[in-house]
């Protein structure tokens, strides 16, 4: 959900800030008074396309930040989040454009995938999911309560035995050459007994022993005199415990001496450690040379088959599994063919199901999309939803015909602004699946009276659900809207401003009257104002 959205030297609008909240709200606003830079910049926000004439006269570059409550991860790789994300554009009067997601550096292309993940922008815009053949048979998908994914997964073994039958090919020389070097490699790798990839770990920390032997040996042995003594003379351990027993005569003393036996009782533990390790310190030039030879054994096959142990005996399962897949011939083709003949049927089966639920889901679907479209003004459009026909039906679209006697035609060529924005709204009315905020730009275009009540309506519907962001010119449809703002050009010295500001009480019937007679103050359009916002408030 869109929760603030920061609009800064964009045309008109020189620093503007709208805090916005949950359900439907509506822009309003005379014409020109910069509703649709508004959309404009949530527009660049979706990595549309920057163009540097939108910049305030005066101004080095405009800026658009827009902050949003989120849950969950928006694409994948990118990490889960429970709070929200921060997109920004700068539009330089001239250069390029720069993107930013959560303060960090970003491609438009890059905003522009998190963005369609947050908004959904229907009118004369760019950022139209529904238009795109994907989004329409994802449409037609979640209408069907169908998954894909198994269609997915089976072709993935297919292209998997493919990958297996393509490396058995080549001629016989190609093949017989193949075969002799995995045999020599593996003449290599098998008798090393590779089984485990820390090996040369241990066997360094073994070196590493037996080569200072002595020298470990004399270390402990000295330490172990130091600390216990060595004949008559007393060692660091006889002092301390001394030197305890007399603390210990004395009360204010007698904490120390308690904590000099607990040091007592520590050196005699570092005593017999010393003792045990001093006596597997042992000189073994027969064990040392084998350690020597076996990790420049293990250095060599380093070198040739992996850059560590558990790459060199992957290399070496991976040889195993070819060579015998090499070996086997036609025996092993003929096996592998079999098993892509089964998988092929499975897949093809698979796609069938997936098509037929497609195909069976497009009349209902349009059906209600149509039922939605007479309720918005549109009452002799025709919607239709082609799925190609065999198979699993991949090829989806939406064609829409406005008025009776037209042919329906793909959505995108032949609807106006306001045609096609109603049919996104009717769309969505039957699909749940959006991204959180959807604006409407124009979605009124043409219609009035019950109509316009209609559209109010639906969109006040699909507040319930989303967050809804609507400019619109009719009051019948700001009436629904659960905020509204109103959007106003000021004359400051010498240049025009853009102001925006919520409107509730008093306020948005003055704005509600203006929007049905042009006369805020008008006491017969405060009348029919409050009518509107009490048939809103009964829907």
């Amino acid at each position: 959900m869109l929760v603030e959205l920061r609009v800064r030297n964009l045309g008109v609008i020189e620093d503007l800030v709208l805090h916005l909240g949950p359900g439907m709200t509506a822009l309003t606003g005379e014409t020109g008074a910069g509703k649709t830079l508004l959309v404009e910049a949530l527009e660049l926000l979706m990595g549309g396309r920057a163009d540097p004439a939108l910049v305030r006269a005066g101004a080095d570059a405009a800026v658009v930040e827009g902050r949003f409550a989120v849950a969950g991860a928006l694409t994948p790789g990118m990490a889960a989040s429970d709070q929200e994300v921060v997109l920004a554009r700068e539009v330089p009067g001239d250069g390029r454009s720069r993107a930013y997601v959560d303060g960090r550096m970003a491609t438009a292309g890059a905003l522009a995938e998190v963005g369609a993940a947050l908004v959904d922008l229907h009118g004369q815009h760019a950022h139209q999911s529904l238009l795109r053949q994907d989004a329409q048979r994802a449409a037609v998908d979640r209408f069907a309560g169908v998954d894909a994914s198994e269609v997915e997964e089976a072709r993935a073994v297919v292209r998997a035995l493919d990958d297996r039958l393509a490396a058995l090919g080549g001629d016989e020389r190609t093949l017989a050459r193949e075969i002799d070097l995995l045999s020599f490699q593996l003449g290599e790798l098998e008798p090393a007994g590779l089984e485990d990839a820390g090996e040369d770990d241990r066997l360094r920390e073994e070196e590493a022993i037996l080569a200072s032997a002595e020298e470990l040996r004399h270390t402990a042995a000295a330490a172990r005199d130091a600390i216990g003594g060595e004949g008559d003379d007393a060692g660091a351990r006889d002092l301390v415990s001394e030197t305890a027993a007399r603390l210990g005569q004395f009360e204010p003393l007698a904490d120390l001496a308690a904590r000099l036996d607990a040091a007592v009782a520590e050196l005699d533990d570092v005593l017999a450690e010393l003792r045990d390790r001093e006596e597997r310190f042992d000189d073994d030039p027969a064990r040392l040379a084998a350690v020597q030879e076996r990790r420049r054994r293990l250095a060599e096959l380093r070198r040739k088959y992996g850059a560590d142990l558990a790459a060199v005996i992957a290399y070496r399962d991976e040889a195993r599994a070819r060579l015998a897949d090499l070996r086997a011939g036609d025996a092993r083709r003929a096996q592998i063919s079999a098993e892509r003949d089964v998988a092929l049927e499975h897949l093809q089966l698979a796609e069938q199901v997936l098509g037929d639920a497609r195909r069976a889901a497009a009349p209902d679907l349009a059906a209600r999309i149509q039922g939605h479209l007479r309720e918005l003004a549109l009452p002799r459009a025709r919607l239709e939803i082609l799925v190609s026909e065999g198979g699993r039906g991949d090829a989806v679209e939406f064609l829409f015909g406005a008025n009776a006697g037209e042919t329906a035609l793909p959505l995108a060529k032949v609807a106006s602004g306001g045609e096609l924005s109603r049919a996104m709204l009717a769309t969505r009315l039957v699909l749940s699946g959006a991204p959180p905020t959807l604006v409407f730009d124009e979605v009124d275009a043409g219609i009035g009276g019950e109509a316009a009540l209609a559209v109010g309506r639906s969109l006040a519907e699909l507040g319930e659900r989303h967050q809804v962001l609507v400019v619109t010119h009719l009051a019948q449809v700001a009436a629904f809207a659960t905020h509204q703002i109103a959007v106003e050009k000021r004359e400051s010295s010498t240049r025009t401003i853009t102001h925006a500001r919520a409107v509730s009480g008093d306020e948005r019937l003055a704005e509600l009257s203006r929007m049905l007679s042009g006369q805020p103050a008008s006491a017969a359009a405060r009348r029919h104002a409050e009518e509107l916002l009490q048939v809103a408030s009964g829907r």
